[in-house]
């Protein structure tokens, strides 16, 4: 499957290449991602992210700067079909709506190419910024997934689970 470049109001999802590794190495070695990314550090962190098919990654790009990475997994057993998304935003690109955008141009892509109904994404209950952007994009609350995730200080600790269906997707007024 040929990786498609995706294009929200302010950023572009393209597919990841070889010389992005360093840069997305930088953004988890910020303090602000760090934190709530794999205990093995960084270095880790990437190469857990890279491990992923390497159709479901991309970079996220704003005016040619890479500022940081989206992902989905996906669940085609029909009766439970859905896809999740995982995201991760330089700090310095935090909350300007990179995320909220990246987040509703990769559901729009897994709504309407790859035909999904659901999507969910599950982080960190105290990651409040990250919950109030996925909730700008349409996301909502289902429930606490107790003691989930192992976090970046090794203990483990909840997530919220949050989805969206695709007619509650927060979708751009088109000009016409």
């Amino acid at each position: 499957m040929k990786q498609p470049v995706l294009t929200g109001e302010h950023v572009i999802l393209r597919p990841l290449i070889p010389g992005d590794q360093p840069r997305l190495r930088e953004i988890l070695a910020q303090p602000e991602v760090a934190r709530w990314w794999n205990p093995g550090g960084p270095d880790q962190a990437v190469a857990d992210w890279l491990d992923q098919p390497p159709e479901t990654v991309f970079v996220i790009e704003t005016e040619g700067a890479v500022i940081g990475s989206i992902e989905y997994s996906e669940e085609n057993t029909p009766d439970y079909q859905h896809a999740g998304i995982d995201i991760f935003l330089d700090s310095g690109h935090h909350g300007r709506g990179f995320g909220s955008d990246a987040l509703r141009t990769m559901a729009g892509y897994l709504f309407d190419t790859r035909g999904h109904h659901r999507l969910t994404i599950d982080p960190a209950t105290t990651n409040e910024r990250a919950i109030r952007a996925y909730q700008r994009a349409g996301f909502r609350p289902v429930g606490i997934m107790r003691d989930y995730e192992r976090g970046a200080d090794g203990s483990w600790h909840d997530c919220l689970l949050l989805d969206i269906l695709e007619d509650e997707l927060s979708r751009p007024e088109v000009a016409g």
